[in-house]
């Protein structure tokens, strides 16, 4: 079907650039044109939307920008294959794998370790009441029986943003509550037992205690040692998955 645009209007070229390319991008993404197909000739498009040469050239050459057209010397214009979307960092985290719960606390250890220590030196007293109280949250959910993931990730939150660099809080967020491994995978009585989050409860305490007291090396050995421990224990829970296969 013609679609006349006249370009010998007063509208601007640019806007029947925009016009011819969103139309042409609307039929290669409804499959009008399929993958690997020629688009019809320059001197075809410029007859059927009534155009320029010079504004079908521009409409294809933005269609080349985006991926959606390659030309061939001496054959034309071609229709390419959808590309591919961008993988965001951390969308492809596979939480049913213990491997990559051990993936994520290597990487937390090299952040929040930092983070520690800085809060330690930048906290406010606010900052410090905020860490405190998304401890008491912690051994609340213990008492009452119920999940801790939330109020957790809360306390890691906390920590980061005392460390007065809003890219911590950042990084955290990007990689969201999966960060608390129990909330990311199902072992048993190894991530959700009382004894294991009573430990985990306990070296929660020495980081605060070590950010309270301004303890910069204090904060800093107190998360390493928390992060290294789940990892350990994680390592663990790997190996004998491993033994029972």
């Amino acid at each position: 079907m013609t679609v006349q645009l006249d370009d010998k209007t007063s509208r601007p070229s640019g806007n029947l650039v925009l016009r011819v390319s969103k139309i042409l991008r609307q039929s290669i993404q409804s499959g009008e044109f399929k993958p690997g197909e020629r688009l019809p000739s320059e001197a075809k498009l410029t007859q059927e939307y009534g155009v320029s040469r010079t504004v079908v050239r521009e409409a294809i050459a933005a269609l080349r920008s985006d991926g959606l057209v390659e030309a061939r010397q001496g054959a034309g214009v071609f229709v390419l294959d959808a590309p591919q979307p961008e993988i965001m960092p951390f969308q492809n985290l596979n939480y049913e794998r213990i491997s990559s719960v051990i993936e994520l606390l290597e990487l937390r250890t090299g952040v929040e370790v930092e983070a520690a220590g800085l809060a330690a030196l930048r906290h406010s007293p606010q900052q410090e009441e905020k860490i405190i109280d998304c401890h008491r949250q912690i051994l609340a959910c213990l008492e009452r029986g119920e999940p801790t993931t939330a109020a957790d990730f809360a306390l890691h939150l906390a920590i980061a943003d005392a460390a007065n660099n809003p890219r911590f809080r950042e990084f955290l967020s990007m990689i969201g509550s999966g960060v608390i491994p129990r909330a990311a995978l199902q072992t048993g009585q190894d991530a959700s037992s009382g004894d294991y989050i009573a430990k985990l409860h306990e070296e929660h305490g020495a980081i605060i205690d070590a950010i309270s007291n301004g303890d910069e090396d204090g904060a800093r050995e107190a998360m390493r040692r928390h992060l290294k421990g789940s990892q350990a224990r994680y390592r663990a829970i790997l190996r004998r998955s491993q033994q029972n296969i």
